[in-house]
């Protein structure tokens, strides 16, 4: 494999901000949306906040920074990275490239499934635009039926392909201006097309979630809500699962895998505070979290209950619909804020997820860009085309048994074999106050261990975030 150095010179982001619009970007999903809320709402308000917040402090100061900087001092992706830091250790550069292909994989295995998400996405923005979201008002056999003709569901990944192949595919022309929509974005380069797009989704998705914020205030029943999200039960906290809950939730909404935030943090100049950085992404990340849940829980309080099930695509694009359509004349308004600011934070993410193959193919098999490009995208919508009716078992399985072991593998290749000085100086690169001697260990036997503990958490409990 192809040494990071040998690559030509690479596109970067320009500013400090571009980067945090970027990576906060890949952190806000569709679980700040459809999971987040729903896990404030069975474990009740500040009773799962306050574990939330605790672990969003562990991992924005230990694996963020640890992904970022790798990314940085390696000048690459995570299978150039994972070489270059065996190599730093003493160890074979070959292996670590090799094992560097793990979040690779897992990355393109997340963004084909993402893809069939953000499918569904495009289409109910459309429908919002239209006025046929409102036009369903609260039938839930018509609001329900919709759902489920675009997003059908399989038991098995055979039966899947089979339901795709003799239906011809559910939700395709929607799928596929999705990926086009990623594919365009990513052949503009990071600084022109992934920077650039963030710079405007990201403003505009936070803006749109303050107003559903405020507007929740003025429905009649909200008031409920907010009661309960200030709600803090001392002997819930007692409880093992709600802090593996709240852990599993915080560990993949900040986007620890070993993949996209390495790749971004190789894009970064000298000059930008790691450190900093990773805290504005927690923040803001976590604070987009929070804004949904402001939205949605008090939305449902004033159907006269704040249970949201089980969560998942069924809350976003099922439940809320008819209680935003009973909201009155700014029903129309707050459906299309709302898959709006939805449909920003999933394109936000795809491009992030397909960025880290496109980077392995750059770098590792020297492509050209635009062909890097072509290539993922076209082996995405290939495959996400034929999932459809398997996509909650194929994000299952890559969060489950992918993703942990690319965050595991990253912090142990920055905390345990890389030399202590260079990791340092790493993590330190254009920061005018250092990080402390701290930050080595914390990362150590404390991040390390916490990927350890998900990835096996994971398979135990079948899936924790």
């Amino acid at each position: 494999m192809a040494t990071p150095d040998t690559l030509q010179n690479q596109d970067g982001f320009k500013s400090q901000f571009g980067f945090i619009m970027a990576a906060v970007g890949s952190c806000v999903g569709m679980a700040n949306v459809w999971r987040f809320p729903m896990l404030v709402s069975r474990y009740g308000g500040l009773t799962f906040l306050i574990p939330y917040f605790i672990f969003a402090v562990i991992i924005c100061q230990s694996g963020m920074m640890e992904e970022f900087s790798l990314g940085r001092w390696a000048k690459s992706g995570p299978s150039g990275a994972f070489g270059k830091a065996m190599e730093n250790g003493g160890h074979s550069r070959r292996l670590g490239e090799w094992i560097g292909g793990v979040p690779v994989l897992g990355s393109l295995l997340l963004a084909i499934g993402y893809s069939v998400v953000m499918g569904w996405v495009f289409y109910y923005v459309k429908m919002a635009i239209t006025g046929e979201l409102t036009a369903m008002g609260t039938d839930m056999n018509v609001i329900g039926g919709t759902f489920g003709a675009v997003a059908p569901e399989a038991d098995s990944l055979p039966e899947a392909l089979q339901m795709t192949f003799s239906t011809g595919g559910a939700n395709n022309l929607w799928i596929i201006i999705g990926i086009v929509v990623s594919l365009l974005i990513m052949l503009a380069g990071v600084s022109g097309g992934i920077e650039a797009s963030c710079k405007i989704m990201l403003p505009i998705l936070y803006a749109l979630f303050v107003v559903l914020a405020v507007v929740m205030i003025f429905i009649p029943g909200t008031s409920g809500g907010y009661s309960y999200i200030f709600t803090l039960d001392p002997k819930g906290l007692l409880n093992p699962e709600v802090w593996v809950y709240a852990f599993g939730q915080c560990f993949f909404s900040l986007s620890v895998a070993g993949s996209g935030s390495v790749v971004y943090g190789s894009y970064l100049g000298k000059d930008v505070k790691i450190r900093q950085s990773a805290i504005i992404c927690a923040i803001l990340d976590t604070s987009c979290a929070l804004l949904a849940m402001l939205v949605i829980i008090p939305a449902m309080a004033s159907t006269g209950t704040v249970d949201l099930g089980n969560g998942g695509p069924g809350l976003m694009f099922i439940y809320v619909l008819p209680v935003f359509n009973s909201m009155g004349g700014i029903a129309r308004l707050i459906v299309i804020f709302f898959y709006v600011a939805i449909l920003f934070a999933g394109v936000s993410s795809v491009i992030n997820l397909f960025e880290t193959p496109v980077n392995f193919l750059q770098q590792q098999l020297h492509l050209k860009r635009w062909m890097a490009v072509g290539l993922i995208h076209v082996v995405g919508v290939v495959v996400a085309l034929l999932i459809q009716p398997w996509t909650s078992q194929w994000m299952d399985m890559v969060s489950i048994y992918i993703l942990p072991l690319g965050a595991l593998t990253a912090g142990i290749m920055y905390f345990w074999v890389m030399k202590k000085d260079t990791a340092l100086a790493a993590v330190n690169e254009g920061s005018p106050k250092p990080v402390g001697g701290w930050f080595l260990p914390f990362g150590k036997y404390v991040f390390v261990p916490l990927c350890v503990l998900c990835f096996v958490l994971g398979i135990a409990w079948g899936g924790i975030g």
